[in-house]
């Protein structure tokens, strides 16, 4: 039976600003996929990242380009060959693992044989701005278990620290996206151990981070831009001590899983994220979630309006999707 495809461009506009230190964002720009096979339906989403090189059209051009062979049948192994790690190749992952589950009437949880989603503890985000506002935002979360600090080379210190002051007993994990020299990296040792922060994500630009190769610092360093597949791992020993595992990055929910268990295998420890993007975006990931030591899919709470049968936040809590949503 041949299968039909759906491709659309979706915009969701942010309830806020987020600013990161490579500029603002006012809305979620996602591609999304139905792939119709009788009556049941698989979806999946993405978001193309400029930083990587995408945009909505040339993801799109390459889900197109594929569209004979998947209205014909293609499956996720031969997809991982046909596509490039990314976010054409996560949409339609998503889209088969769901549609997938359908047929065989046995949800991704359990094909996968892991424990059935439950709640979860995410890091709640708060985007670079001015000390004092980072401060208040951080008041306004406290006591929600795990908060995420955007920075940038722009007196960091200072930004972390009012989030301290504000948030006393939660954890954090600092991330300056690329923006700090190893100089910097070197003089925010002190800072970072004075606040307590148990994870510092990409500080150096992943092109520039052989210089931690000769660095040794307090605070395990994570990397995001510099890992996407598994074949990254080997360069990532010596420089950093946790990866994070974004599936638009992997390219889908498939090559994460592959990812999951071979990092921990080496020793890494493993953080979940996502890019700003609906629940649809994160509900592959929350099947990775239960095995990582850091939760950052908080994307979809940045949207004004989320699918409304999508996942929820409770304090910092996030209660996965209606049964049906996706996956099973």
């Amino acid at each position: 039976m041949l299968r039909q495809l759906i491709i659309e461009e979706r915009r969701f506009p942010l309830a806020a600003p987020f600013r990161i230190s490579r500029g603002v964002k006012h809305n979620a720009d996602v591609v999304t996929v139905a792939m119709r096979q009788g009556d049941k339906c698989g979806r999946g989403e993405a978001v193309p990242y400029a930083r990587y090189g995408e945009s909505a059209a040339s993801v799109i051009e390459q889900m197109e380009q594929l569209r004979p062979q998947l209205v014909a049948g293609m499956g996720r192994d031969e997809l991982q060959a046909r596509l490039p790690a990314g976010a054409a190749r996560n949409a339609l992952d998503a889209a088969l693992w769901d549609l997938e589950s359908q047929l065989s009437g046995v949800p991704v949880w359990l094909r996968l044989a892991r424990p059935q989603r439950a709640a979860l503890v995410t890091a709640l985000t708060i985007g670079i701005d001015t000390p004092e506002r980072m401060g208040a935002a951080a008041a306004r979360i406290a006591g929600t278990g795990l908060i995420k600090i955007k920075v940038d080379a722009d007196d960091p210190a200072a930004r972390i620290d009012a989030v301290r002051r504000a948030a006393p007993h939660d954890r954090l994990i600092v991330d300056p996206n690329e923006s700090w020299s190893i100089e910097l990296l070197r003089e925010m040792q002190q800072p970072l151990a004075r606040a307590g922060v148990d994870l510092l994500e990409q500080p150096l630009p992943a092109d520039a981070d052989d210089a931690l190769l000769d660095f040794s610092g307090s605070i395990p360093i994570c990397a995001d831009e510099a890992c996407h597949e598994t074949r990254d791992l080997p360069r990532m020993r010596g420089r950093y001590q946790a990866i994070n595992i974004k599936l638009d990055k992997t390219g889908g929910l498939t090559e994460a899983w592959h990812l999951l268990r071979a990092a921990r295998r080496e020793g890494f420890k493993v953080m979940v994220g996502c890019m700003v993007c609906s629940s649809l975006g994160i509900a592959p990931a929350l099947e990775l979630a239960r095995e990582a030591a850091f939760v950052d899919l908080d994307g979809p709470f940045w949207l004004q309006h989320d699918h409304p049968d999508g996942v929820q936040l409770d304090g910092g809590s996030l209660l996965p999707p209606l049964s049906g949503f996706w996956g099973g």
